[in-house]
């Protein structure tokens, strides 16, 4: 199945700051810097963007890359400032986020849903007008068992165990990606899953 929709921006959410460097909360913003890295796109600091940015050719076609440099929470402003720029439309922008819900040493390709309590992804469908028919990667960081305990744990960095696993899933997001770029999202998401079941 073929939705149409190349990829044209992806974005990786994080908190900015060296403070916050490998957090479990900055798996998205991690994740895209190894992305930019494996495909030799430079990425720079761009204030009209709220962020660091770059633009290169990923497997025959130009894509945008964002990691906003404001908080989680206002996630939304960098990634408006590029899309509206550039006329992306959700259905071609992809963006990577650490997620609760599933474990560490697992990466998920999702169309579409809700923000799941995710302040990040809360904060772009509100800047989108509430539309949430954009694309995610879900990067496993797992959930610390007691609601009160976020918080703490998402800011924190994983042990180098989860790190490992975690940097594993992230490399098989990145390799089954083409299929993704191209709009062949049934394909990227049976690809990616069936490595980490």
């Amino acid at each position: 199945m073929n939705d149409t929709h190349a990829l044209q921006l992806i974005v990786g959410l994080g908190n900015p700051g060296n403070k916050y460097n490998n957090t479990r909360h900055n798996a998205g913003q991690d994740w895209v810097l190894e992305l930019a890295k494996n495909y030799g796109i430079t990425m720079a600091a761009e204030k009209r963007f709220f962020g660091l940015y770059g633009q290169g050719m990923m497997e025959g076609q130009k894509v945008h890359l964002l990691i906003p440099t404001t908080f989680m929470n206002l996630s939304g402003q960098a990634l408006q400032a590029v899309s509206a720029y550039y006329k992306i439309d959700n259905p071609a922008i992809l963006v990577a986020h650490d997620e609760l819900d599933l474990p560490p040493g697992t990466a998920r390709f999702k169309q579409g849903g809700g923000h799941g309590g995710h302040n990040g992804l809360r904060d772009i469908i509100n800047k989108r007008g509430g539309d949430k028919n954009f694309h995610r990667l879900r990067i496993g960081i797992g959930h610390p068992g007691n609601a009160k305990q976020v918080v703490s744990y998402v800011l924190k960095k994983a042990p180098n165990d989860e790190f490992i696993s975690t940097q594993r899933a992230m490399d098989n997001a990145i390799h089954y990606l083409p299929d993704a770029l191209k709009g062949c999202w049934q394909q990227a998401m049976n690809s990616l899953h069936s490595q980490s079941e």
